[in-house]
């Protein structure tokens, strides 16, 4: 139970990446004051909380209704986060992928700052969303158990929440560079559990 505990965890740390919402986080918020940088943090985190609970409740009846057997929903989704745990390894970081994108809009308030980039896609990833999904498989997960997973993306995303509120001492310590390389090493733990339930989706898919 621990280990499987344990997996819960490292993927959806690996997904959400708080480290790498870091940078992302400080570009934006650079020309705020201390009072409008903690609520930026704390609008990007409640937004993201919605998303990815919207998805851990209705993800899977979505599917459902749609007629999508689940072994392919799996093998799909593990496709997906493998691909989107290779664009972590290989390509550019996630600091500097999401800063060039929030760098071609222009934000006009702290809603949109909240909204995008930090909410949406660096915390609430689309592999943040899948992942959620593939964790709270009705018919492998207990309610139970799937209340256990949605605690776990909680812990996470208060974890991220603290992160963005120490942004600026983080980033002292760690620097660009730092939260790079973290999220290179998140990228390659993804990558194994994403290739884990691709496997996992064809075989049972076939039996």
């Amino acid at each position: 139970m621990l280990s499987i505990l344990l997996t819960q965890f490292i993927v959806l740390w690996a997904v959400i990446d708080p480290i790498g919402s870091v940078p992302v986080y400080l570009s934006q918020t650079q020309h705020l004051n201390a009072k409008q940088r903690r609520l930026v943090a704390l609008k990007a985190v409640g937004i993201a909380t919605g998303v990815l609970l919207f998805f851990l409740i209705a993800g899977q009846l979505l599917l459902e209704a749609m007629q999508i057997p689940l072994p392919a929903f799996q093998a799909a989704g593990g496709l997906v986060l493998l691909l989107f745990a290779l664009t972590m390894i290989f390509g550019e970081s996630k600091p500097e992928q999401e800063t060039k994108l929030s760098e071609e809009v222009s934000h006009s308030d702290l809603a949109d700052l909240a909204v995008y980039p930090l909410a949406m896609p660096s915390i609430a990833s689309p592999g943040a969303m899948m992942a959620i999904v593939m964790l709270t498989d009705n018919a492998r997960n207990s309610l139970i158990d799937q209340s256990i997973t949605a605690g776990i993306m909680l812990v996470v995303l208060l974890l991220t929440l603290c992160l963005l509120l120490g942004a600026t001492q983080i980033s002292k310590l760690i620097g660009n560079v730092g939260a790079a390389i973290i999220s290179r090493v998140m990228g390659l733990i993804l990558a194994a559990v994403a290739l884990n339930n691709l496997l996992i989706g064809i075989k049972d898919f076939y039996l």
